[in-house]
Order: structure tokens, then C-alpha cells, then sequence
């Protein structure tokens, strides 16, 4: 029996049926966009973490970091005994987020946190209860972040009665258009549409925010056309409403852009960031305007292990990577990766649409593309299949039919080539 095996049987009888797995994967080590697992086989990592190793698996930086930092200081509680790598990580958050205007921060641990306290702080701020979220979003794993998800199984099934107050508008979904309109002769109709949804829905003066990933990350990588969100910024500010922008996946260079919602111009009032921010630790930031952000009292944000010391110090090195080169590798890489999506959806038929900004880039799969019918079960298939070959990827959409791609953003040649060699020959024998 293999290490693997014998700590399959350990897991499974020590860990709840409820924690799920992509496979009998255990690793034991990784760099960059490798890990090797503890009988020794290398995996490719088109995963990332799910969108947290940007600046890829053990960053040297950050290791070298996270040294320094435990050695001088891994616990206090901030709101015990302050330090200063929190500090410094708020204000890289201000500097880096977009916003001509004073910005404060708050840190947390993870990415529900983040927006279970965004939601907290708009709603005190604005007098308001409603919150507006999207169809085919996904916010966390909380009551309220799981209240404000779309997807019901697996995420929400039986988890009820849900928090209420939780509002649903359509994403904006060119490909699968919810008001069966074509972009971009639509005129962008489905930003439109949100002045008459108040009607009947929920009446702006209730609304303290419309939360909104740039991409919907688990919906599918669904990517807004260029006018869109400046049209949603532009309704929210008329009607009193926060604009919130989830920054958890699309954040931290991942599309190019060290936040996503820069790619629509769009300054939110309110921003949530974790994942990819921390290189691998756990920590995340809600960062907004001044006067939003003060209008909690003392004593209502935070937690114990918020802005941990060790996760700030990782934060901060693995920003400064980004600064330092890996944000434009990630740049090269997303225009590569869609050039060769774009080439493979000529030959295979079963790709109806390749989507995302940057390296934040996906591949929507159908049975047939004149009906762009959903191929759930292709999907899976591929994706255990690529698993047996040793390389590591995640569906996601509401249909289960999209592969989406989250590659650390300083993979190297050898590495991307043979993961996209073996992704390709997979879809081919699919097709």
C-alpha cells in the first residue's frame, strides 16, 4: 500500500464527509506551479489554490518573510498588542486598490470574513439592510456569505433558513444572455434593466449594496462587457446604493490588473481582497472609502487572529513580487493562454466560448454549439482524466461545464507547456 493510500484511509476516517476533494491527491512539497505529493509524483497545478498561489507555491520571498516574521512575532491580537506589518499591509491595500479618495482598511482571515464585514460596514454606514448579489455568484461559506451565493448544491443545500434580506439580479452572461439579447447591439440592456428592477424587488431607499465579483469566479468565469459595471457604478451612486466589488479571486494580478474592476474604470465604494494577497497564508482586507469605513463604532470590526502578523509580513512580500515582475509575467501569460484557447476552440468543437481577463481565463464546454448545450459530464470527465496524468484542474459554472484556469502567474515554459499538452490531448479524445 502506497503513503498516499494509507493516509486516504486516515482521512477518511478522521475528517468529515463534508470537506471535499478533488482527488487521493497529498502533498507533501511544491514550488512555483508544482507539487510533489508524498510518494514522490509531481503534479501540475493549473489550480493555484484555488486563485491564492499567484506568485506560485513557496515564494521565495514570502518564505523568507514568514521567517523573519515568526521569529520575532506570530501572536498578539492586534487589538491587544498592535504591530506594524498590519500597517504597512493597510496601507499597500490603499495604495494598490483604485480610489482618487481617502481609503482605510480593516484585515481579516479569509475571504467570507472579508465580505461577511464588507456587508456589516455598508449596512452601518448607509442606515440600509438590503443586499444585492447575482445570480451565479459566489461570496462564502458563512450564514450570510452562503445566504448571498447562488449555487444551492453543494454550497447551500439544507444549510437553511438563509439570512435575509439577499436580493438577486442576473449576471451579465453574453454568451447564455438572460434576456435573450445580443451584445453588443443589447446597449448593454441587462445594466439598464436594474433602474426598473427596484419596481418589483426591493426599493433603493432598503438597499444599503450591490456586492459584485468583476468575474464570476465560480459561476464560470463570466466576464462583463467593457460598459457594464461604469452603468452599475452610475445607478448605485443615483440611488444611494454602495458599490461593492468582491476582489477574493479576480484580485492580486490575476487579470492583468493588481485588482480586476480596473479593467471597467470603476472605483467601488467598498472593496474585499484575499486569496492570492496573502502567497499562500491566510488573510484577507476590506478597503474603502474613509468615511464608510469610519462609520463603524469601535470595537465592531476585527477578530483574534485578524491581520495576523506572520500573514502580513507574507502579504506584504508577496505583493511586493508582484510589483517586482510577476504581474507582467501574468500579463504575458494571459495573452498566450488565449491565443491557444482561441486556436483549440477552431479545432474542437465541444469549446463554445474561451472568456476571462488576463490569466483569470476559462473554456466553456458543450455538446452542441449551435444550441451552446451544457456538457457537464465531458467536463468531469476531463477533469479526471487530466488528474490521472498529473495535472491538477477545476470546474466550475453553474452547468458544471466550464474548466477554468488558475495557473500560479510565474509558471515556467517547460511546465505550461506540458500541462496545456496534456489539457489538449484530453479535450481532443473528448471531442
Amino acid at each position: 500500500m502506497s503513503k498516499s493510500e494509507k493516509l486516504l484511509e486516515r482521512r477518511n476516517k478522521a475528517v468529515a464527509l463534508g470537506v471535499g476533494n478533488l482527488g487521493p491527491v497529498f502533498a507533501e512539497c511544491a514550488v512555483n506551479s508544482n507539487i510533489t505529493d508524498i510518494d514522490g509524483q509531481e503534479y501540475i497545478d493549473f489550480v493555484g489554490g484555488i486563485g491564492v498561489n499567484n506568485v506560485g507555491h513557496c515564494n521565495e520571498n514570502v518564505v523568507a518573510a514568514i521567517k523573519e516574521q515568526a521569529e520575532k512575532l506570530i501572536h498578539s491580537c492586534f487589538h491587544i498588542a498592535m504591530y506594524e506589518p498590519y500597517i504597512a499591509l493597510a496601507e499597500k491595500l490603499i495604495e494598490i486598490t483604485p480610489g482618487d479618495f481617502e481609503k482605510k482598511a480593516v484585515l481579516l482571515n479569509s475571504g467570507a470574513e472579508a465580505v461577511e464585514n464588507a456587508v456589516k460596514i455598508a449596512r452601518l454606514a448607509s442606515g440600509k439592510s438590503g443586499i444585492v448579489v447575482y445570480e451565479g455568484g459566489f461570496h462564502g461559506r458563512t450564514l450570510l456569505t452562503m445566504s448571498m451565493t447562488s449555487k444551492v448544491k453543494p454550497y447551500k443545500y439544507k444549510f437553511g433558513p438563509y439570512a435575509p434580506e439577499i436580493y438577486r439580479i442576473p449576471y451579465p452572461y453574453c454568451y447564455r444572455c438572460p434576456y435573450g439579447r445580443e451584445y453588443p447591439s443589447c446597449d448593454t440592456y441587462c445594466a439598464e434593466q436594474f433602474r426598473s428592477w427596484f419596481i418589483g424587488n426591493a426599493a433603493p431607499e432598503n438597499l444599503a449594496a450591490l456586492v459584485a465579483e468583476p468575474i464570476a469566479g465560480e459561476g464560470g468565469f463570466l466576464t462583463p462587457p467593457p460598459e457594464y459595471f461604469p452603468k452599475m457604478k452610475e445607478i448605485c451612486a443615483e440611488n444611494g446604493i454602495y458599490f461593492i466589488a468582491d476582489e477574493i479571486q479576480s484580485g492580486g494580478g490575476r487579470t492583468g490588473k493588481m485588482c480586476a474592476m480596473e479593467h471597467w474604470g470603476v472605483e467601488p465604494d467598498i472593496m474585499t481582497m484575499a486569496k492570492s494577497i496573502g502567497g499562500g497564508m491566510p488573510i484577507s482586507a476590506v478597503v474603502g472609502k474613509k468615511e464608510i469605513m469610519d462609520a463603524v463604532h469601535p470595537g465592531g470590526l476585527g477578530g483574534t487572529y485578524g491581520g495576523n502578523p506572520v500573514s502580513c509580513a507574507a502579504a506584504l512580500a508577496a505583493l511586493e513580487s508582484l510589483d517586482g515582475g510577476i504581474l507582467e509575467q501574468g500579463v504575458a501569460l494571459g495573452e498566450r493562454l488565449r491565443e491557444i484557447f482561441l486556436g483549440w476552440q477552431k479545432k474542437y468543437p465541444i469549446i463554445g466560448e474561451v472568456r476571462g481577463l488576463g490569466a483569470m481565463i476559462a473554456l466553456e464546454l458543450v455538446s452542441d454549439r449551435e444550441k451552446k448545450t451544457p456538457d457537464a459530464v465531458v467536463t468531469k470527465k476531463i477533469v479526471g482524466e487530466v488528474l490521472k496524468k498529473k495535472l491538477l484542474l477545476l470546474a466550475c459554472g453553474n452547468h458544471g461545464n466550464v474548466l477554468r484556469v488558475l495557473v500560479p502567474l510565474c509558471v515556467d515554459e517547460e511546465t505550461l507547456g506540458k500541462g496545456l499538452a496534456i489539457l489538449e490531448e484530453t479535450i481532443a479524445a473528448n471531442c
